[in-house]
């Protein structure tokens, strides 16, 4: 029960990270508005609430799922759901770096705006993209949380301090969505991994993004603000 109340928890935490993303698309600046200013937005939720309605009916069918049939048909419904998670993300993802493309063009041509509106957008794409990548890891983790919860997890992606200090305890302690968050704050912030290592080809190439992203924001867009505002 403890280990389904925190897989319930981190979903919700997670679909309150794509309102907060499209939140932040709403009140960024014009320079920076894929689209129209809510088609990026609209479509996100419009991708969430089918993803939340998923969700909610495997908890529920998985819960009362006594025959095979029953829990082959929860298993598939679980694979779109994932699917629909890794496109959303991906949404998401793609929305963040044509934002980003954007307002470097805008600074090029010297046209970025004043200073505070500089350094607003910059934190508005650096905390999206933390919050973005926070989805990612989670959703590539042991083969994402509907793997997760139906027991059919795969091998780690990232090496946590807590997984060597239960090792020895023999616990079996599993990351949830504020340690994914966590590790892309981190990320996101130094650069480079912390306290948590990421083990295969995927999640280096992840961490390796999101830091790239990070950089040009802070090195290029929100230096630039600071030197408008000298």
């Amino acid at each position: 029960m403890q280990v389904h109340t925190r897989q319930a928890a981190d979903v919700w935490l997670a679909r309150g990270a794509v309102v907060i993303v499209a939140a932040l698309q709403l009140f960024a600046s014009a320079h920076v508005a894929v689209g129209p200013r809510l088609f990026a937005p609209g479509l996100e939720i419009a991708l969430l609430i089918p993803l939340s309605v998923g969700t909610a009916w495997t908890h529920q069918r998985a819960g009362r799922a006594r025959t095979a049939a029953h829990r082959a048909g929860v298993a598939r419904m679980r694979a779109w759901v994932h699917a629909l998670a890794v496109a959303l993300t991906a949404l998401l993802s793609a929305a963040n770096l044509a934002s980003l493309v954007l307002l470097v063009r805008q600074l090029v041509a010297g046209r970025g705006g004043p200073g505070p509106a500089l350094l607003l957008d910059a934190a508005d794409i650096w905390t999206t993209n933390v919050i973005i990548f926070a989805l990612w890891f989670w959703n590539v983790d042991r083969s994402g949380p509907a793997s997760s919860a139906a027991g059919r997890e795969g091998p780690p992606e990232f090496l946590f301090s807590t997984m060597l200090r239960d090792a020895g305890r023999g616990r079996d302690w599993r990351p949830g969505f504020i340690d994914y968050l966590y590790l892309a704050f981190t990320n996101a912030t130094a650069l480079s991994p912390t306290d948590t290592m990421p083990l295969t080809a995927r999640a280096k190439l992840l961490m390796m993004f999101q830091a790239c992203v990070s950089l040009i924001t802070i090195v290029i867009v929100a230096g630039r603000a600071v030197n408008i505002l000298q």
